[in-house]
């Protein structure tokens, strides 16, 4: 069979407030405060392509999954990709499901769509919220939302979508300390922020841990991805989106470990560059305990600054 090729390159790449996989939300619109700047590359798109747009409350985006695990095999020749027709979903629990019945990001093309706010267009900007989107996402286009044909009244979707519980959590709350720790980290990267003040911020962490971001590998195992740290307390370093890819023999393993107490895991989540470290106890209630920078901080890009957003929402 003769292979049809069409010439695509990104118009521009997100700047998003979640630094890594973990975190970022499964789906769009869910975490309202998630925000994140379009930046466009002028010799592609020139700033005249966006006239208009600000006139729409949201838009779809086509983006690149650029962090997927299964890039490289895509590259072979369909014969030798070794590309899964059926993913595990975390709503069945691991269950398999054909992957064009899910929005895995481990496709034959590896091509997203999302749909965001427009909170403004700047020049060659387009400031976004609502985003499930991480940082250094390459944009393949944009089209406005348009509610009267893509909204549909009376779509159906299969049951299992409608268990919103499953990963819903209890309740989140933050150490006593952990305001005065935040403010103080976003001293030091106030200037690259994409949100006004630390109360903002520690209300989009707020957002995000009320639902479970862990992959359903570490719901289930936890002391199967763990390591020490100084303090001999167990450490969870950032869990990936691979819930729907994860190997058969998992369950096996699972049976071959020993369990530990979920309450001695400590798990991480990096927004905008500052580490996020808490705790989830056996009833599903989420404890926010330290904040303080990472490595990614020096990554975070400078496009969006702390002005453009305090000028644009307030």
């Amino acid at each position: 069979m003769k292979l049809t090729y069409y010439p695509m390159a990104p118009i521009g790449t997100i700047r998003s407030c979640f630094s890594t996989r973990n975190g970022t939300p499964r789906q769009p619109l869910i975490v309202p405060l998630a925000r994140a700047c379009l930046v466009f590359n002028t010799t592609r798109v020139p700033p005249a392509s966006l006239e208009g747009l600000a006139e729409y409350s949201h838009c779809w985006v086509l983006y690149v999954f650029h962090l997927n695990t299964d890039l490289e095999k895509l590259w072979k020749h369909p014969s030798q990709s070794g590309f899964k027709a059926k993913v595990r979903v975390p709503r069945l629990k691991g269950g398999r499901m054909g992957v064009f019945a899910t929005r895995s990001p481990h496709r034959p093309c590896p091509i997203g769509l999302t749909v965001a706010k427009v909170e403004a267009v700047q020049e060659n900007m387009i400031l976004l919220s609502g985003v499930d989107l991480v940082d250094g996402t390459p944009v393949l286009d944009i089209k406005p939302y348009l509610p009267y044909c893509d909204s549909i009244q009376k779509a159906v979707v299969p049951n299992w979508l409608m268990e919103d519980s499953l990963l819903s959590i209890s309740s989140v709350s933050f150490a006593e300390d952990f305001a005065s720790a935040l403010e103080n980290c976003c001293k030091m990267a106030e200037k690259k922020s994409l949100y006004a003040s630390p109360s903002e911020f520690q209300r989009l962490i707020k957002q995000v841990l009320s639902w479970d971001i862990r992959s359903l590998s570490q719901r289930n195992r936890p002391h199967d991805a763990r390591s020490k740290n100084d303090n001999d307390d167990e450490v969870l370093v950032n869990a990936c989106d691979e819930d729907e890819h994860q190997d058969d023999r998992a369950c096996l393993h699972e049976k071959e470990q020993n369990s530990v107490d979920s309450k001695d895991i400590i798990y991480h989540l990096i927004l905008e560059g500052l580490d996020v470290s808490y705790r989830i106890d056996h009833h599903g209630n989420v404890n926010v305990e330290k904040v303080s920078p990472s490595s990614f901080l020096d990554k975070i890009s400078n496009s969006c600054s702390y002005l453009t957003w305090k000028d644009k929402l307030q």
